[in-house]
């Protein structure tokens, strides 16, 4: 989920990494930030709050269907949530929610011409007429909606879906306490929401802390109060993080963000301890999760389970919200010698790594790659 998307010193990180298991040398400084040009598809190049505008030009132009997500009876989530495509009882397509819940279904990942709207057009209903579209979300029903020709053709916008929770102390991304919070709680939440829409994250700093201190219970205001206080006080996100999860045992999202902030201290022991604790209580898992369960393992010498961990973190991931998951698998793939599955995951991320600095590194990587295969 985009909210702990990783920062630029853990992607910094990894493509050292990614040099190392190259055989190069390390660069003596981090590259800088990614570029802000935008590609499509890809959620981390423009963000949540940017993605949903580069989306509905997509449909309005013939290459997406347009939909939106909310949850019955509750704020809707900040977090980022999973829509699937179901075709003949199977899922044939995934995808996830931006911050204010809209979700787009496009051509992009699908094979074939996608340069003319036609060509875009055509796909969608070859593909997609006929399937159901719904939430995905454990603990929670999802209503559904049956892609038409009529939206194919002429209407991109699908409707809403909701979801309803049914089960009330089971482990979820999505906390029971956001359900029972005191109305004012919810009220200084949802404005912070908006302000954090509208990037002021100052107004959404100080609207979360009345929320938690109308009611120290609610656990998902805890958490979005941490991850707003994680870059400038590490030490009182890890306290909101905590009070996050003594509100709610079964909110499982803290135990990532807590993965996270022990990940920036390379504390690999305790990015174990947190993700574990999460798999325990949650075996699904969130993109984000894994993917800290593996770049630990992997600094741990556990070659074999990170690279299962970064396998479920991409099964997760349809747009790509963790940005270095296919470049550490292709590290670990290179390391035990599959260099064919190293260039061919690598190759994969340039689809959608933003244009610069860390795409020509990229084309290094994989240059170097190449001749050592060739050299076999």
């Amino acid at each position: 989920m985009k909210v702990s998307t990783l920062r630029v010193t853990i992607s910094s990180f990894l493509f050292f990494l990614s040099l190392s298991a190259l055989g190069q040398t390390r660069p003596t400084s981090a590259p800088p930030p990614p570029s802000t040009i935008t590609r499509p598809g890809s959620i981390q190049d423009s963000g949540l709050y940017d993605y949903w505008a580069d989306m509905s030009g997509q449909g309005r132009a013939g290459g997406a269907l347009l939909g939106k997500l909310a949850v019955e009876a509750e704020p809707l989530p900040w977090e980022a949530l999973l829509v699937t495509v179901s075709c003949d009882g199977k899922v044939a397509y995934a995808t996830q929610t931006d911050a204010k819940g809209n979700f787009a279904i496009t051509s992009l990942t699908l094979p074939g011409a996608i340069g003319k709207q036609g060509d875009s057009q055509r796909q969608m209903e070859t593909h997609f007429e006929g399937c159901l579209v719904e939430g995905a979300v454990p603990g929670f029903r999802s209503s559904r909606i049956t892609i038409t020709q009529h939206m194919l053709r002429d209407q991109p916008e699908i409707g809403t879906i909701t979801l309803s929770r049914i089960v009330r102390d089971a482990a979820t991304t999505v906390s029971h306490t956001t359900e029972t919070a005191s109305p004012k709680a919810v009220k200084f939440f949802e404005k912070a929401h908006a302000e954090m829409l509208q990037r002021d994250s100052d107004g959404a700093l100080r609207d979360l802390n009345k929320a938690v201190q109308t009611d120290p219970s609610f656990a998902e205001a805890w958490l979005q109060l941490g991850k707003l206080q994680q870059a400038s006080d590490p030490k009182a996100a890890h306290d909101s993080f905590s009070k996050a999860l003594a509100a709610d045992p079964k909110f499982v999202l803290p135990y990532e963000q807590l993965a996270y902030l022990a990940s920036q201290n390379g504390n690999w022991q305790e990015v174990l301890d947190n993700t574990n604790s999460m798999e325990r209580l949650y075996p699904e898992g969130t993109p984000q999760s894994w993917y800290l369960n593996a770049l630990a393992n992997f600094q741990m010498g556990k070659s074999d389970v990170a690279e299962a961990s970064a396998r479920k973190s991409l099964t997760l991931d349809p747009r790509h919200s963790v940005l270095n998951t296919e470049q550490l698998l292709a590290v670990i793939l290179a390391g035990k010698g599959d260099i064919t599955g190293a260039i061919e995951h690598l190759r994969s991320s340039l689809t959608y790594v933003p244009l610069g600095p860390n795409a020509e590194l990229l084309k290094q990587q994989i240059a170097q790659l190449e001749k050592r295969a060739a050299t076999k």
